[in-house]
């Protein structure tokens, strides 16, 4: 399983580190809230959904991206490097 380590959180925002070594996963999970993801390293992930639909993504360390809330998926490292990345949930918008 990969870690995840929270090195943020208030009424507002949770920001999570996850580290995965090759063929980790983060386990079957729900975002209630809209997320960025900012690249820790590259790195290749398979998104996996509900359904099984696995979608291969190519990662770039600083290349960030925006997913709305409600997306739910399981993220698997495939590639042969550890790979690292920081989601920011936007739990609370002004």
């Amino acid at each position: 399983m990969a870690s995840a380590s929270v090195q943020h959180e208030d009424e507002r925002v949770r920001v999570t580190r996850w580290d995965f070594e090759p063929g980790q996963r983060t386990g079957r999970h729900l975002h209630e809230h809209d997320y960025v993801v900012v690249p820790v390293t590259d790195g290749r992930t398979d998104v996996v959904t509900p359904d099984g639909t696995v979608t291969p993504s190519r990662l770039r360390a600083g290349e960030s991206y925006f997913r709305p809330a409600g997306t739910e998926h399981e993220v698997v490292n495939a590639g042969t490097l550890p790979l690292a990345f920081v989601e920011i949930e936007l739990k609370l918008m002004r």
